[in-house]
């Protein structure tokens, strides 16, 4: 599968920028807004220590986020950058109380930066500690948790950077990279094997996956030409015997179970042979990890 892989961990700094900026506008009220509590109550000369600690053990993502957000801060502020020491990286597990980033500068800097990097690394590290959940239980069967595209709108790179960060691996990041002909394209193209010949003709280099939910309808994907198989909603006997039947042409098939999956079941789902599992609540259901900034002096 032409996808990140797990220990690919290139943090999404372009996209982070984005984000931080809008974040930043939104919570100032635009590129020239004022923190009106910190303005006034804390000098511009004002110094202090602070730490990002967390309140929860999990798994960390975005801690890039940190000094990023504060850079931009300062430059916002024409104020001088603050220092920040990582305690931990990306994909490391935390426990309540841990540090995370030991942070030394300016206090308006600080706390004008607080609730924008938090607000991003608490959704990454949730992102994280919930994806590692499945990699543990996939631990040793051969299977990969997969995410999909159920983002959030302006979030994908950075929630599937937290996805890798975790232990799982990225599907595909959008509609360009991967075909994923689904029962809609069937019916409107005509039939499983028009819609794959169509794909193929129009876009020769793209990876095709095909959608099925029939033993018979993966043989017939197999058949025309597909070498990635997503079977929807099966049970674990209905897909043991798919994994099987699709083993037996001799072709290298890579095969994914989607649809519906939990963690309760993850196992026995694994158990069938699958490549794969699904699993799009990574990125829409992932509650936050509660993490803090706390000032030192």
């Amino acid at each position: 599968m032409s996808s990140p892989s797990p220990s690919d961990l290139a943090f999404p700094e372009a996209e982070a920028r984005r984000v931080v900026s809008g974040a930043l506008d939104e919570d100032l009220g635009g590129p020239d807004g004022v923190d009106v509590t910190t303005t006034a109550t804390i000098p511009a000369t004002q110094q202090t220590r602070a730490a990002v600690v967390a309140r929860e053990a999990g798994v960390v993502a975005g801690v890039g986020v940190i000094a990023l957000t504060l850079d931009e801060v300062a430059r916002r502020l024409g104020a001088e950058p603050v220092s920040v020491s990582l305690a931990v990286a990306d994909g490391d597990r935390v426990e309540r109380g841990d540090v995370v980033a030991e942070l030394s500068g300016s206090t308006r800097v600080t706390l004008v930066a607080e609730r924008t990097l938090l607000n991003v690394l608490c959704r990454l590290s949730g992102i994280a500690t919930h994806t590692r959940r499945w990699a543990d239980v996939l631990e040793g069967s051969g299977a990969t948790v997969l995410d999909t595209r159920k983002t959030t709108p302006g979030l994908r790179a950075l929630e599937k950077f937290a996805v890798r960060a975790g232990g799982g691996s990225n599907k595909r990041m959008g509609l360009h990279d991967v075909a994923m002909i689904k029962d809609n394209h069937k019916l409107a193209a005509g039939s499983l094997a028009a819609a794959y010949a169509a794909v193929r003709e129009q876009f020769p280099q793209v990876p095709v996956q095909v959608e099925v939910t029939t033993t018979q309808e993966a043989l017939e994907s197999v058949e025309a030409g597909a070498r990635f198989l997503l079977c929807d909603n099966m049970s674990t006997d209905l897909l043991r015997a798919t994994v099987d039947a699709v083993r037996a042409t001799g072709e290298e098939v890579e095969i994914e179970a989607t649809g519906g999956l939990t963690l309760e079941v993850a196992s026995d789902y694994a158990a069938t042979g699958v490549d794969y599992l699904s699993v799009g609540g990574l990125t829409h259901s992932s509650p936050i990890l509660d993490l803090a900034l706390d000032l030192r002096t």
